[in-house]
């Protein structure tokens, strides 16, 4: 896993860094955003880890319907989630500058290898069900270590839909 941030942490630098402006303002392939608006997107996947790995902790405790009723709830709630999910990427890469992108970046997949280094198996092994609505890449259930490979899997996913030259 930590070969996988790193990669998709310099594949994010090289791709940022190496556009034009004009590239980054062309439309992405197969989404609504731009490509610089679909780059915040591919890095918001890893800074949503944060809240996603606490959110399995909590829930791992407590009884398997709870966990169940929630993923149905939020299953329920697709719709807003499409819409600020679009909305927020479309602003944070509209009005984020290239270097503090970057640098977002860097600093939160530093976090993650640290956090990542502090768990062991049983940690790991942790999970709790997911809204399939909401990502391709969300399993009905999902253990921690399912959650450290999801950002990496959607920023390769996401990497194919830009259209950099």
């Amino acid at each position: 896993m930590h070969d996988d941030f790193d990669r998709a942490r310099a594949a994010f630098r090289a791709l940022l860094g190496g556009a034009t402006d004009e590239e980054l303002r062309r439309r992405s392939n197969g989404t609504r955003w731009n490509n610089r608006q679909l780059l915040f997107h591919m890095l918001l996947g890893f800074l949503i880890m944060r809240a996603l790995l606490a959110l399995a902790r909590i829930v791992s405790r407590l009884p398997d319907g709870v966990g169940r009723a929630w993923a149905r709830l939020l299953n329920a709630a697709t719709k807003p989630f499409d819409a600020v999910n679009f909305a927020g990427s479309w602003l944070g890469g509209s009005l984020m500058p290239r270097r503090a992108m970057v640098a977002l970046c860097d600093r939160t997949v530093a976090a993650l290898h640290r956090r990542l280094d502090r768990e062991d198996e049983r940690d790991l092994a942790k999970g709790m069900p997911y809204p399939t609505r909401w990502d391709p890449f969300f399993r009905e259930f999902m253990t921690v270590a399912d959650l450290y490979r999801f950002p990496v899997r959607h920023f390769d996913f996401h990497r194919e839909q830009l259209s950099l030259g």
